[in-house]
């Protein structure tokens, strides 16, 4: 099993231990755009045309809420490659 398809299983098994990071990439490689915080915030907003847009607190570990806003975005990313 490659190291991509380790994190997808942890996303979708709702992993306690996931980090920043490892979010911020899964969500990259399905297109969204991260927009830094301003003036002292540590939430990141991820971005895509089409998609409401996921904030995300950079704090470890990230919380199972946020984790759960990644795993659907993954669930629906896959379903669309299904489908395509």
């Amino acid at each position: 099993m490659s190291k991509w398809d380790k994190l997808l299983t942890r996303i979708m098994e709702l992993s306690n231990d996931l980090r920043f990071d490892e979010l911020k990439k899964v969500l990259e490689s399905y297109g969204y755009v991260v927009k830094q915080p301003h003036g002292g915030s540590s939430h990141y907003v991820f971005r895509k045309a089409g998609c409401s847009p996921i904030t995300i607190p950079k704090h470890e570990p990230i919380k199972k809420s946020y984790v759960l806003l990644v795993k659907d975005v993954v669930e629906r990313e896959e379903k669309s490659n299904e489908d395509a």
